[in-house]
């Protein structure tokens, strides 16, 4: 038996290839589906089933176009329902993948059709479960995105969830592995880890959720409480996944268009098409398209891309480093945006060779900074909550990039103002949409809060975010 974590760290997701006796199963593939028939390729296997452990809401799987490539069975836990041929599971359904044994164990609670799979070995020792959004390390999977009507609320999800954790996963052997479908990063938990392989054993120690004397009331308490809205892209790639879309190679071929800058210019006004800069942020605040946004590569380029412009039928245009191109066409694909229209050849050379209008973002040190606030200077926060209230710069106020849009009235238009970040990435995020809505007195902080802690600049104290239980 060989199981193996393709783990994709700008998603903050894990997908599984599992190869015994020369069949293959597929756990919660991503888009691009290349990889995975390579490698049963490689070792003259075939792929029999692809397994989804639930309709994903923060990526678009690589099962549809898996199947069609492959004639591999797509299945489901108990109550999915699809637009496409797939396999509905019942609760303790097995399934053979050579010599071992994958059971469906039926975990509702993330969402209705959760279902945490269960490899046993040859045998018939509970080995794995590839747990989905059901069981992370550290924490559980949210349960307010799923709701089926007005009468099922969140905590009614959780409860739910409750009775799959104590009835399903908290009975198995100590030394189970548990292969989760997220790791940190991921804004389908609160509080994950940064491990993405542990045991059943170790969670039950480690866990919040897993403690031995919760009660239910708890439980749902704990789990609901500090939950931060879900992007608005979410519900979105669930159609995707429950309907299905075009191929990646299609949506690769038709968005992968060298543009002169003519060219650019004139699918950019007569289509209102967004212009979206992955260059690095040193790159782009030097010069840019005016009203251009930046989102770099170099991050967590397509979660941030899902948050911030949230249709994902938006027409994109892009600019991006020679040779970066099907990158981050991929890389937009895999969270449902596939409306890309071209890219700028040649890139901002191009573009400044014909004397087009160029932008720049003005940036300054954290020492040039300390100076300044102490001439009352406003400055803005936008990292995230729980960043802000573990610590932050005495008096700033929270503006985080997540919701910046609820917080631009609170941004002056008049004078000067100044925005960090952790480390200099989303601030630059945050000051080009700014400036795309007119505020252009917004000026970026280099090297975000790690370097202003390096300056005498005033800040609140460390608060502990330790349980006390």
């Amino acid at each position: 038996m060989k199981i193996e974590q393709i783990y994709t760290g700008c998603l903050a997701q894990g997908a599984y290839y599992i190869e015994s006796n020369g069949e293959v199963a597929i756990i919660d593939p991503l888009r691009e589906v290349h990889d995975y028939i390579n490698r049963a390729e490689r070792d003259h296997a075939t792929i029999k089933y692809i397994f989804e452990t639930h309709f994903h809401a923060d990526f678009v799987s690589g099962h549809v176009t898996l199947a069609e490539k492959t004639g591999a069975k797509i299945v489901y836990g108990p109550s999915a329902s699809t637009s496409f041929d797939a396999y509905i599971a019942t609760d303790g359904e097995e399934f053979k993948i050579g010599d071992i044994t994958i059971v469906a164990l039926h975990t509702p609670g993330h969402t209705m059709e959760s279902t945490t799979y269960l490899v046993k070995d040859a045998n018939g020792r509970n080995h794995a479960i590839f747990s989905g959004d059901t069981l992370f390390l550290g924490d559980v999977g949210r349960p307010d995105l799923a709701q089926k009507a007005a009468s099922m609320t969140q905590e009614d999800l959780a409860g739910i969830l409750f009775d799959s954790l104590r009835t399903k996963i908290m009975t198995l052997e100590d030394d189970v592995i548990v292969y989760p479908a997220h790791g940190a990063g991921s804004a389908c938990g609160k509080n994950l880890s940064k491990e993405t392989v542990g045991t059943i054993g170790d969670q039950k120690k480690t866990n919040y959720a897993l403690r031995e004397d919760m009660t239910r009331d708890e439980f749902i308490k704990e789990v609901t409480d500090g939950l931060l809205p879900p992007p608005a892209y979410f519900p979105l790639n669930v159609k995707l996944n429950k309907e299905g879309y075009d191929s990646i190679d299609t949506v690769i071929e038709r968005g992968a268009k060298p543009l002169n800058p003519s060219e650019f210019d004139l699918i950019a006004n007569e289509t209102d098409a967004l212009i979206l800069d992955v260059r690095h942020q040193s790159k782009f605040i030097k010069g840019f398209i005016p009203q251009s946004i930046f989102i770099g590569l170099g991050g967590s380029f397509a979660p941030w891309a899902g948050a911030l412009i949230k249709d994902i039928n938006q027409a994109i245009l892009l600019v991006v480093d020679a040779g970066k191109e099907e990158e981050a066409i991929t890389r937009l694909s895999r969270v449902g945006f596939d409306n890309v229209m071209g890219y700028l050849h040649g890139g901002i050379d191009a573009w400044k060779a014909e004397g087009r209008e160029i932008d720049t973002l003005e940036s300054v040190s954290p020492e040039t900074l300390a100076q300044k606030i102490d001439e009352d200077a406003l400055v803005f926060d936008v990292r995230k909550p729980g960043e802000y209230t573990s610590e932050h710069v005495a008096n700033v106020p929270s503006t985080p990039l997540d919701f910046l849009n609820d917080h631009i009235a609170e941004f002056p238009t008049d004078k000067d103002f100044y925005v960090y970040c952790a480390g200099g990435y989303r601030s630059v995020i945050a000051s080009s949409i700014l400036k795309a809505r007119g505020f252009h007195k917004v000026i970026d902080v280099a090297g975000g809060y790690g370097a202003i802690k390096k300056t005498g600049i005033k800040r609140t104290q460390t608060i502990s975010c330790s349980s006390t239980k």
